[in-house]
């Protein structure tokens, strides 16, 4: 019998909110276009993924997820200061301004901290790393048709 619970490969089709404790709404697609997406394929964050484990079709949930659990923990070595000089000429970079950087040729946002004359502080953490969130969500569908078949 196919499984009809999410499990790791399911392709899934949902409604998602994600919010902050604070109430702030990071995400959020119910009244929308709903998301569709297969467990694993860095859509969502893994500890995201984990949370919806389980659930079926018709299924509502509702978490809050712990920063480990979510984003990550913030990484204070990802705090960094760069010369300024390292910045084009047309970006000015302001405290709040999410830049993003290349690395090893994967785009990464940072966030500017703080800017000093000849220096830039930068935060290449998640944006919501550190963060508690609040996971909402309603599955639409979820499709299991390429996954091995249970006995």
């Amino acid at each position: 019998m196919m499984p009809r619970d999410i499990h790791p490969g399911s392709h899934v089709r949902l409604h998602l909110k994600l919010s902050l404790a604070d109430g702030t709404v990071v995400e959020d697609t119910f009244g929308e276009e709903p998301l569709a997406f297969t467990i694993g394929d860095g859509t969502l964050a893994p500890g995201l993924e984990l949370g919806l484990y389980g659930l079926r079709a018709g299924d509502r949930e509702h978490l809050t997820l712990h920063p480990e659990q979510a984003f990550g923990p913030h990484d204070p070595a990802q705090v960094h200061w760069l010369p300024r000089d390292r910045f084009p000429p047309d970006i000015r970079p302001e405290p709040g301004l999410v830049i993003e950087f290349d690395a090893a040729g994967t785009p990464v946002p940072g966030i500017v901290l703080a800017v000093e004359d000849d220096r830039v502080q930068i935060d290449l953490n998640h944006p919501l790393a550190g963060k508690p969130v609040i996971l909402e969500c309603e599955v639409l569908a979820v499709d299991n048709r390429d996954l091995p078949v249970e006995e």
